[in-house]
């Protein structure tokens, strides 16, 4: 990743000397007050981006695995007219699929 050369505390802090024919150091204040908000712009909005792309990471890993456990039950259609023991073994199968079959199951 680029990490910038200069940053908003060391453009602040740059000094420049003058001469006979130097600059205005009003203009030159001003200038470099601008490129510090553009600095701090920059640097909240990368650190923005980072929280974002780690949240992204971190939801993806967690939907992937959740998905990875389900599974869809097979359920078979249902006859036209159905017995008392086709809706019981249709609820059982439903049981199964939502609640997970027991640990000491037949």
């Amino acid at each position: 990743m680029y990490k910038p050369l200069l940053t908003a505390d060391d453009i602040y802090k740059k000094e420049f000397k003058t001469g006979l024919r130097g600059y205005v150091i009003e203009d030159v204040d001003g200038y470099l007050d601008q490129v510090i908000k553009d600095y701090e712009g920059f640097e909240r909005e990368i650190d923005r981006l980072k929280r974002e792309l780690e949240e992204t990471k971190a939801s993806s890993s967690v939907g992937i695995k959740r998905e990875e456990r389900r599974v869809e039950p097979e359920v078979a259609p249902a006859p036209a007219n159905p017995s008392n023991y086709d809706m019981l073994r249709r609820i059982s199968n439903l049981e199964k699929a939502v609640f997970g079959r027991p640990h000491n199951e037949e």
